[in-house]
Formats: C-alpha cells, sequence, structure tokens
C-alpha cells in the first residue's frame, strides 16, 4: 500500500514540475518529439512497446481515450474554451457546372477569424455530406492552400459529388497572414487544431448531415486531418494523406510544436493518434518517397490490428503509390474520391468514367483574387484580432 501511495505521489509531483503545455516564444518544451525524432528501426521498437499494452478492443479503447487527453492537455485545449457565435462572412456566389463556390469566414474564437472557401453542389437534396479539407505547407503565397489548383479541383470534384465541402487557411497561412499573423508561432497548433473543430461547427449550419462528416489533407493537412479525427466523434470518415508515420512526427510547430505525444502519464506517436479514428472509416494514402515509404510494412498492420480488434477491419483501407511523391495528386484524389463516395454515399455518376479515371475537367480554377473574402469591397470587421499574440483564450 505505502509503494502504491510513493508512486502516486511521485506522479504527482513529476506532474506539477512540468512546464505549462503554451510555450512561450522561445521556449521548448523537453516532452516535444519532432520531424524524424526516431530512426526506422526505433519507431519499429516503439510500436511493439505500444502494442504491448492492449490486446483487447476495451484495452485499446482505454489506451486511446489517454491518447486523446493528451492531445488535448499537450494543446491547452482541456477543458474546450467557450463556442462564441460564428458570426459567418459570405462574398457572392459563383455558379459552375454542378457546384457553386463562395468565400467565408467565421469566428473560431471572438475576433479571430477563420478564412476559407466554401463548395456546395447545385443538384440534391439537403443534408449533405460535409467534407474539411486543410492544406499543407508551402512557399508561394499565391499558390498553397486552397488557393492551388489541385486543392480547388478536390473540393470542387467533392461538391459536384454531392458535398458540402470547407477549405480552410492554417494559421497565418492565406489572406489573414496580411493582417500579422504567423505561422511559425509557439501556440500555431492550438488555434489550429480549435479552428478546425469550430470548422465542423460551421459545416453543421450549412445544411450538413451530422452523420456524414469527413476531413482530409496531405502533408501538413494530414496531421491536421489525424488530430481533429483524434478529438472529434463528429468526424465519421478520415483520409490522412502522406503524413501517418512511425518515426516522423511532422516537421513544423503546426503539427508537433506543443507536447501532444509525451507527457508524465502517456507517449505516443501519430500511428496510433491516427488509428484513434477506429472504428470510423478511414483510408491511408502514403507514397515511396518521404516517411510514409513504409506504410505498407510498419503503419497499417499496427493500425489494422486495432481495426481487427475493434471489428471493424473492413473500414481501413490503405492506397500505397510507391512511385509517387509527397503530394494529393490525382491518382490520390481518384482514391479519396472513391473511399469518400463509398462511406458518405456520394454520387460517381458523371465523375467516374467507364476507363476508372475520374473527369474534374469541369472544375473552374479561380484566382488567387477571385478566393479572398476581405479587400476593399469587404473590409476586415474592426473586432479581428490582428496577430497570434492577441489572441484571448
Amino acid at each position: 500500500m505505502q509503494r502504491v501511495f510513493f508512486r502516486l505521489f511521485s506522479a504527482v509531483l513529476i506532474l506539477a514540475a512540468l512546464p505549462a503545455a503554451s510555450q512561450l516564444p522561445g521556449e521548448t518544451s523537453p516532452l516535444l518529439r519532432q520531424g524524424n525524432f526516431f530512426t526506422e528501426e526505433q519507431a519499429l521498437e516503439k510500436l511493439k512497446e505500444y502494442g504491448a499494452t492492449f490486446s483487447t478492443a476495451r484495452e485499446w479503447k482505454v489506451r486511446a481515450a489517454r491518447i486523446r487527453q493528451g492531445i488535448l492537455e499537450g494543446t491547452g485545449l482541456s477543458p474546450l474554451p467557450p463556442k462564441c457565435a460564428l458570426q459567418p462572412i459570405f462574398t457572392s456566389k459563383r455558379d459552375y457546372d454542378g457546384y457553386s463556390v463562395q468565400n467565408v469566414a467565421f469566428e473560431s474564437l471572438p475576433g479571430v477569424f477563420v478564412t476559407g472557401s466554401l463548395y456546395t453542389p447545385r443538384q440534391g437534396k439537403a443534408p449533405f455530406p460535409g467534407i474539411l479539407c486543410t492544406h499543407g505547407h508551402w512557399s508561394k503565397p499565391e499558390d498553397y492552400g486552397r488557393f492551388r489548383p489541385d486543392m480547388q479541383k478536390r473540393c470542387a470534384t467533392l461538391a459536384r459529388m454531392g458535398a458540402v465541402v470547407l477549405s480552410i487557411d492554417m494559421v497565418g497561412y492565406g489572406e489573414m497572414r496580411q493582417y500579422g499573423w504567423e505561422h511559425k508561432h509557439p501556440q500555431a497548433l492550438k488555434l489550429q487544431l480549435w479552428n478546425a473543430i469550430r470548422s465542423i461547427d460551421f459545416l453543421l449550419t450549412q445544411q450538413v448531415d451530422p452523420k456524414r462528416i469527413a476531413v482530409t489533407g496531405a502533408s501538413g493537412g494530414g496531421t491536421q486531418s489525424f488530430m481533429l479525427t483524434a478529438v472529434d466523434d463528429r468526424i465519421a470518415v478520415s483520409v490522412p494523406v502522406v503524413m501517418v508515420s512511425a518515426h516522423f512526427f511532422g516537421g513544423c510547430v503546426c503539427e508537433s510544436g506543443m507536447p501532444v505525444h509525451q507527457s508524465a502519464t502517456h507517449e505516443t506517436n501519430n500511428v496510433e493518434i491516427a488509428a484513434c479514428a477506429a472504428p470510423r472509416p478511414m483510408l491511408l494514402i502514403s507514397d515511396g518517397a518521404d516517411w510514409t515509404k513504409n506504410n505498407t510494412d510498419v503503419e497499417v498492420p499496427y493500425i489494422r490490428r486495432i481495426y481487427k480488434l475493434m471489428k471493424a477491419e473492413k473500414n481501413l483501407e490503405h492506397i500505397h503509390l510507391a512511385e509517387e511523391g509527397h503530394d494529393y495528386g490525382y491518382s490520390k484524389r481518384i482514391g479519396a474520391y472513391r473511399f469518400l463516395a463509398k462511406h458518405l454515399k456520394l454520387s460517381l455518376k458523371g465523375i467516374e468514367l467507364p476507363d476508372g479515371n475520374f473527369d474534374e475537367s469541369p472544375v473552374v480554377l479561380e484566382t488567387y483574387e477571385q478566393l479572398l473574402v476581405f479587400g476593399d469591397k469587404n473590409p476586415l470587421p474592426d473586432v479581428a484580432v490582428r496577430g497570434n499574440d492577441a489572441v484571448k483564450w
């Protein structure tokens, strides 16, 4: 009994000595796991170690619950902040072949605007499935995120298939960048995850079926996809692309700049965070040129074991494109279209061709200026928070 008490008391002391989850600029937590934190061999050993902690669905659920709590605690989102009114702002709608687009903004916190593009089907009956599309890191402001041709094709095609699709800017990316927001900020992960949660709130105001919500993104957008899926049960289908790895933890502060993988009471990696989707449908897409090159032999078998324990093995699919690289290219989009159509009950009529290819040609690629929410005719509201350090949680 004394030994048990001593261990509990020691744990309390360790927790008390831990740094706050929210670092100040320039501070680094000793609990961070960033970039290629492990070698591939070390990552294999860690998966064996983690896998030995559960052998039943019930034991995995206990572990998954601790992993979810670790994400929320590590980002400083436990407890979750109160939700303010979204106060959405819409620009005029542009109608195209089978879909419409309009620029949108809403408040995730008072004065903190999330900017994005909303794609809606021009036919069909509500409620529609809802899909959040997240993006990764790009160097050219006019050619990243929701402005890129591949993102526009993805969102518009999914809308033509019958989904309401929201593509949002990462923190410090997109047009809010010009108003003082930075991406490489110590609390980027915290706000980015909260923005994703609030994006689901926004989607649910757009005639979306609450039981048919999905998230998908590549690279840093893949991280956002599995992080959101892990902490938000409203996500029914998850498609993280070219990101789930046992040895790589994400190279940006928005992915691993806060202690979400390790605390005094838990240790995990992105493979297990992705596996928190179980038993919900999930498609993993990997390639042969980045840290997902081993998915077929390492990461997917680990996740498949969890889905098997949950009696949901049919809900897990994997596409490995060994000759391709790190992107959300056409062949990757084809795989995502089929999977999302299957689990969200979307229509492939007029989209899938007889030869198995998909027709994205009706998609009209809009310019950077066309996709902006704010400008001379629609100025940023005076209440807007201008910069990361001005955020009040």
